[in-house]
């Protein structure tokens, strides 16, 4: 067999403005290094500003995609977006199953940057016991972390970060990133746990502006960088540092949030004179 590129596959929704999504992901893998595969979860009606609707692909064609692709080349790492339903949550378990040595990268897109909704309840309910479990690691943003974390039953439960973390590791998972762009704190603070507690805390920079698909970028690069056998401390640290460099250089093509220029290392510098 010809040499080739590490492959990753991920699994998706679209998104037409190309910010976030499948679109992001791809981008994203190739620019960190590694060929794309893409498996389409869901169809969006999207812009820079939000989600206004979302169509499931049918479990059985996600699982087609798939599986038809995976007999026929060896994926090296998997990545994890939108869902779109829970029946595609069942149906990508199963697939993820039958290759448990593959590093697996889960970016709970639980809702858009506006807010708008992208999991329910019975969604993230199959997410904790199907998919978590298998995960070698999840990236949610501190907001995502408490919803996955928090007993909704229980109205006082107020956990901490690091509490969020440990009761997601209970879960399955190897590690979770929580991201800190959502906290009020002068830096960005990204902190990876793994069962023995915290493995690292990394501080960038604040950024003034609104980004749309910084999260797929950031859980793209992991799985790219963990393609190609880098551990996945080194691997957040590497990825972290790209993401950060895509978000100064982004830009706003629309009316909404800026885009991650993922390709800013490939752009000719101006000519200073």
């Amino acid at each position: 067999m010809s040499e080739s590129f590490p492959l990753v596959m991920s699994f998706a929704a679209t998104d037409p403005s190309g910010g976030a999504g499948l679109q992001a992901d791809l981008l994203t893998i190739a620019s960190m290094g590694c060929h794309p595969l893409s498996v389409v979860t869901a169809i969006t009606v999207q812009d820079t500003s939000g989600v206004d609707d979302v169509l499931p692909i049918e479990a059985e064609w996600v699982a087609d995609q798939a599986r038809t692709m995976l007999e026929d080349v060896p994926v090296a790492a998997f990545k994890i977006g939108l869902l779109g339903s829970v029946e595609n949550i069942v149906a990508i378990a199963e697939v993820l199953a039958d290759y448990p040595d593959v590093p697996f990268v889960l970016d709970t897109v639980l809702a858009s940057g506006r807010g708008d909704e992208l999991t329910d309840e019975d969604m993230l309910d199959a997410m904790r016991e199907l998919l978590i479990p298998q995960a070698t690691i999840i990236t949610p943003n501190s907001i995502e972390a408490r919803r996955i974390a928090t007993d909704e039953d229980n109205e006082d439960d107020n956990p901490s970060l690091d509490e969020c973390a440990k009761r997601i590791l209970e879960m399955g998972c190897e590690y979770v990133l929580i991201t800190g762009t959502h906290e009020q704190t002068a830096k960005v603070v990204n902190t990876l746990y793994s069962s023995k507690g915290v493995v690292q805390r990394d501080s960038w920079e604040r950024l003034p502006d609104i980004y749309h698909g910084s999260g797929c970028t950031l859980a793209s690069a992991i799985a790219a960088l963990l393609a190609q056998g880098v551990d996945v401390p080194e691997a957040v640290k590497e990825a972290q540092e790209y993401t950060w460099q895509t978000l100064q250089a982004g830009f706003r093509p629309g009316m909404g949030q800026f885009i991650p220029d993922r390709l800013f290392w490939a752009r000719g510098e101006e000519d200073e004179e």
